[in-house]
């Protein structure tokens, strides 16, 4: 018979019995660690507000301001959001320069999550917005070099002779002959010169602008841009306006609303009569399909007796500031009406603020807001860039070139 130790199975302090004991310890302290935590992150609470949905990385914090009005960061060195969104901070504090610099920081959209942009931006309301003539001028003179919208927005006589052989935007291999026909459907030149206007509002279609209560500024502006004929009666204007100098409208809408205008030709004049006087432009050009319905727009409002100035956006404008954004990063089948309006703007005017431009199903504070101020019809998916558009506002925004409103306005 073999020796048989009494001791076996006990383990008496043995490495199991070790094992069972640093686990017990390990879970006292981290019970401890989390009561403390927990206690903390009750007292930061009452501090700070967070952003509702994902983690913000290492942009949520507590921040304090020295007598010069700069940012330090907590001892933790994160950074909070500010709870102020009055534009109260001087345009020139340390504290605007650095939330500025946060801005410009971030190089393309993917390097930070969706609430850490939004967090950033909404830090930056707190500051007052002032143009900056250095930036703006040097942004003017770019589009100038590419795209000079004084001489090119709109085809004229002056930049398309009679005769001309027009080459699409889109359809590169179809050529318009320019017949005496066409001619006389331009205007003579440009009607607008660079910067012939102090301020100027282009107003997107964008859920963000409703209820911002923004109709007043707008309509104070010396210049307004509407993007596709959007509604602008009572149950809207306190938000959007109603004044307008400058729509365009989409031959899709024509098509599809107004039947090509081949038989509801009295309802859309009816609608036009929203705008007033406004001037309308239409991309004829942009394809071979939409100059036959744009065409019709004329001679609609030729039949009625209205002087109503019609006009056509020149197709190598349109490639030319597509080129342009696809620079800065916007990418995309086609640009928003809304882009091309701002981009004409800004040589067009002193001053640019945009109104209702946001391409996220919430607000900078995490709310839902519809696609459109007037119903949430999404466009078509990978037709636009419409983020990349928004983020190349934002830049332009901290940089003193544009003034991007996405708040309540005062």
């Amino acid at each position: 018979m073999g020796y048989s130790d009494p001791t076996a199975g006990r383990d008496l302090l043995g490495n199991r019995s070790l094992c069972f004991i640093f686990i017990c310890a390990f879970g006292l302290v981290t019970l401890v660690q989390q009561i403390l935590y927990g206690k903390n992150y009750i007292k930061s609470g009452q501090q700070f507000t967070r952003l509702k949905g994902d983690e913000v990385g290492n942009w949520s914090g507590i921040v304090s301001y020295p007598d010069d009005g700069g940012m330090k960061p907590a001892r933790n060195g994160r950074k909070r959001y500010l709870d102020s969104s009055d534009g109260s901070l001087q345009f020139n504090s340390t504290a605007c320069r650095e939330l500025r610099q946060e801005i410009m920081d971030v190089k393309v959209l993917s390097m930070v999550k969706t609430s850490e942009l939004f967090e950033r931006w909404r830090n930056l309301q707190a500051c007052a917005w002032e143009q900056s003539k250095e930036e703006t001028n040097n942004f003017k003179m770019s589009l100038s070099r590419c795209c000079n919208a004084p001489s090119f927005l709109f085809t004229t006589r002056r930049n398309t002779p009679s005769g001309t052989k027009l080459r699409y935007e889109v359809d590169t291999s179809g050529i318009l002959h320019i017949s005496p026909e066409i001619f006389k459907m331009f205007p003579d030149d440009m009607p607008y010169s660079k910067s012939q206007f102090k301020k100027c509002a282009v107003i997107g279609n964008g859920g963000i602008v409703k209820n911002s209560k923004c109709g007043n500024e707008i309509n104070s502006a010396d210049f307004v841009f509407r993007c596709n004929i959007p509604p602008i009666s009572d149950k809207y204007s306190v938000d959007v306006g109603s004044r307008t100098d400058l729509v365009t409208i989409n031959p899709s809408i024509i098509t599809e609303r107004f039947q090509k205008l081949e038989k509801w030709r009295r309802p859309f004049y009816d609608v036009l009569q929203n705008y007033e006087n406004s001037s309308l432009v239409l991309p004829a050009f942009y394809n071979t399909r939409n100059t036959d319905v744009s065409f019709r727009v004329k001679y609609m409002l030729d039949d009625f007796g209205s002087a109503r100035g019609v006009f056509f956006f020149h197709p190598q404008y349109l490639l030319n500031t597509q080129r342009f954004w696809a620079v800065q990063g916007v990418r995309a089948k086609r640009l928003s009406s809304g882009l091309m309006l701002a981009t004409a703007a800004l040589e067009l005017c002193e001053e640019v603020h945009l109104y209702g431009f946001w391409a996220f199903p919430m607000n900078p504070s995490g709310i839902f807001v519809t696609h459109h101020y007037y119903d949430n019809v999404k466009p078509r998916p990978g037709f636009h860039a419409m983020p990349h558009e928004i983020f190349n506002f934002l830049h332009m925004h901290a940089r003193g070139i544009l003034h991007v409103h996405t708040g309540v306005c005062r």
